[in-house]
C-alpha cells in the first residue's frame, strides 16, 4: 500500500495558520469568545439562545410586614446569536505543497490567515458599532484628548456597568496621534500571556486608563449619513416601553413622523429623545452628568430604514427605552410617548466612524462546528474556541487541487447596554 501523509500535512497546514491567525487578531479578543458545540442542530436554525439575567425590586417597611405588596415577577430574557457566512480562503495546492517542501510554510500561510482575521474583525466591528447601547461625548466630534477617552469611562461606570471584567475602549489610529501629544500613557503595551496576540500587544495604547483597556483598531466600521437635512422628527405614537417586549432583542420599534421626506437612515445612526433621561441601571436613579444635568436618553439604529415621502416611518432601535411602574428594568426615567421630539443626531452627508467601548460581555463571537469534507481534513481550535477547518481535495471540474481555510461564526449581542460609541 502506498505511503499517504495528507493527514499529517493538513495538520502542518493547520498549525502554522492558527499562529497566523491568533497573531493578528485585536477585537475578537476582547469580547466573549466560545465554541458552540452541540448548540446548533436542525432544530435550531440558525440561531442559538443564552439566557439573559434577572432583577428583582427591593421594598421597605418599618415592620417587616410585606403582607400589602405583592412578590416581583420572574423574567427571564434571552440573548440570541446568529449564524454567520463561512469565512474562505481558497489556495491551490500546488503551491502549498511546493510551500512545505522548501520549509516556507509560515510564509505561504500568513497572508491567508490574516485575510480571514481583518474580514472577521471589519465585519464584527460594524456589527458591534450597529448594536451599542450608549453614547458618550458629542456625537461626530473627534476624540482629541484622554479626557474625551476617560468620558466613555464615566458613562459605563454611571450606567451601572459591572467592572468584573475588562473594560475596552478602541481608536481609530490617527486618534493616537492627537492622544499622543498629551504624553500619557501611549505604548504602555499588554501583559504577557498564551491569550494575547502580538497585534492585540501593539495595539494596546493604556492597560488601564479610566478603567479601561485603550488600543488602536484599524477595522472600526464607518457609514455616511443621507443627503436629506432634516433630521428631527418625534414621535407618532406611545412607543411599546415593557420589559416582556424588549427583552429578547433588546430592540424598540419607534413610529415617527416629521422627519425629512425619504430620509434614509442607516444601521448605526443614533437617536436622541429629548426630555426622556437614563437610568444607572445598577441603582435605577437618574444619570447626572458633571455640569449636574440629566444625561437624555439616546439609541442606536440596529437596521437601516427609508422613511417615507411624508417623513414617516419605524426606527428599530437597540438600548431600550424601558419604564413600567415599579418596574425592575426601567432604563429611562419616564416613558416615551407620542410627539416626543426625536432628533437624528449628526448632519447630512457626512462620514462617521465612531470609536468604540464596551465590556467585555458585551458582545459575542461564537464558532460553529464545521463538519469535515474528507477524514483528512483538520479542525484547529484556539485557545479561546474559534474553530478552523482545513481541508485538502480535488476539484473534478476545474482538474486542479485546492486546499481552504475556513471559519464560521455566530455574532450576538450579550447586552447592547454593556457597550456604545464614544467621540470627542
Amino acid at each position: 500500500m502506498a505511503n499517504d501523509f495528507d493527514s499529517n500535512i493538513t495538520r502542518k497546514l493547520t498549525r502554522s495558520f492558527l499562529n497566523a491567525f491568533e497573531s493578528n487578531r485585536v477585537l475578537s479578543k476582547n469580547v466573549n469568545t466560545q465554541f458552540l458545540s452541540n448548540a446548533f442542530n436542525p432544530s435550531t436554525g440558525d440561531t442559538v439562545d443564552i439566557k439573559r439575567p434577572t432583577d428583582y425590586k427591593s421594598s421597605r417597611t418599618s415592620d417587616g410586614d410585606i403582607s400589602s405588596g405583592t412578590a416581583g415577577s420572574i423574567i427571564t430574557g434571552k440573548a440570541s446569536g446568529v449564524v454567520q457566512d463561512y469565512f474562505t480562503v481558497e489556495l491551490d495546492w500546488a503551491e502549498a505543497d511546493e510551500a512545505i517542501k522548501m520549509d516556507q510554510l509560515d510564509q505561504l500561510i500568513a497572508p491567508a490567515a490574516t485575510r480571514i482575521v481583518t474580514d472577521l474583525e471589519v465585519d464584527f466591528a460594524n456589527f458591534m458599532r450597529e448594536n451599542t447601547g450608549l453614547l458618550a461625548g458629542t456625537y461626530g466630534t473627534a476624540v482629541t484628548t484622554w479626557d474625551d477617552v476617560a468620558q466613555a469611562g464615566a458613562v459605563m461606570s454611571s450606567s451601572g456597568i459591572p467592572a468584573d471584567q475588562d473594560w475596552m475602549y478602541a481608536v481609530n489610529p490617527f486618534t493616537q496621534t492627537s492622544l499622543a501629544s498629551n504624553q500619557r500613557s501611549l505604548g504602555a503595551g499588554g501583559s504577557a500571556g498564551g491569550l494575547i496576540s502580538e497585534a492585540h500587544r501593539k495595539a494596546i495604547l493604556s492597560d488601564d486608563f479610566a478603567g479601561m483597556k485603550v488600543m488602536t483598531a484599524t477595522t472600526l466600521s464607518s457609514a455616511t449619513s443621507h443627503s436629506v437635512a432634516d433630521r428631527v422628527g418625534a414621535l407618532a405614537s406611545n412607543p411599546d416601553v415593557t420589559y416582556a417586549t424588549a427583552k429578547d432583542t433588546m430592540t424598540q420599534t419607534l413610529a415617527v413622523s416629521g422627519f425629512g421626506n425619504n430620509l434614509q437612515i442607516r444601521a448605526g445612526e443614533v437617536i436622541q429623545i429629548t426630555g426622556r433621561n437614563r437610568l444607572n441601571l445598577n441603582t435605577r436613579q437618574p444619570i447626572i452628568d458633571a455640569a449636574g444635568v440629566n444625561v437624555v436618553f439616546t439609541a442606536t439604529v440596529t437596521t437601516a430604514v427609508t422613511l417615507s415621502g411624508t417623513g414617516t416611518g419605524n426606527i428599530v432601535i437597540t438600548g431600550p427605552a424601558i419604564f413600567e411602574a415599579a418596574g425592575a428594568y426601567n432604563t429611562v426615567d419616564s416613558a416615551p410617548v407620542s410627539t416626543d421630539v426625536v432628533t437624528l443626531l449628526g448632519a447630512a452627508s457626512t462620514i462617521y466612524q465612531p470609536n468604540l467601548f464596551w465590556h467585555k460581555q458585551a458582545f459575542s463571537i461564537g464558532s460553529v462546528p464545521i463538519k469535515k469534507l474528507f477524514s483528512t481534513d483538520t479542525l484547529g481550535t484556539t485557545k479561546d474556541g474559534l474553530q478552523i477547518r482545513v481541508s485538502k481535495g480535488a476539484s473534478i471540474r476545474e482538474n486542479k487541487q485546492i486546499v481552504r481555510f475556513d471559519l464560521r461564526p455566530a455574532y450576538g449581542v450579550l447586552n447592547p447596554f454593556f457597550a456604545g460609541q464614544g467621540w470627542g
